[in-house]
């Protein structure tokens, strides 16, 4: 298992980018589907510094783990952040995409929209920790 411990602040962003990018190469993902888990990675891991530590003016790592079998690649984020199930805005911002478009607000999209593009998602509170576990599926 290859992990990383970056401190909750953006300018992990690209550390964070990085790591995700080479365990995807390692097991041979493509590139549409690297991106996107990029994308979605990012997303979350966006949300946990800006809203899970900045806003609640807490500090805190990010711990990324990225696990593999012949099947797929599991990479995982946990924090000590506040609570934050990604699920539940993904059903939020689902209703939203129902609305006509003159109605919906800019932006709030992103967590669906990364969720989206992943081949599964979890999300588990376990003690204090959030963990969010993004699946690819290999081909």
């Amino acid at each position: 298992m290859e992990q990383l411990t970056v401190p909750g602040e953006l300018a992990s962003l690209k550390l964070i980018a990085e790591f995700v990018l080479a365990e995807a190469s390692k097991v041979g993902l493509d590139k549409k589907a690297s991106y996107r888990l990029r994308l979605a990675i990012d997303e979350i891991a966006t949300n946990i510094i800006l809203y899970g530590f900045h806003e609640s003016a807490q500090k805190g790592d990010l711990h990324l783990s990225a696990t593999t079998d012949n099947s797929k690649l599991e990479i995982a984020i946990e924090d000590s952040a506040i609570p934050f199930d990604p699920i539940n805005a993904r059903q939020v911002e689902a209703t939203e995409l129902e609305r006509p478009l003159e109605e919906r607000q800019v932006g709030g999209l992103g967590v669906y929209l990364a969720i989206q593009g992943v081949d599964q998602f979890r999300y588990e509170r376990v003690s204090d920790r959030n963990r969010n576990i993004f699946v690819m599926n290999l081909a």
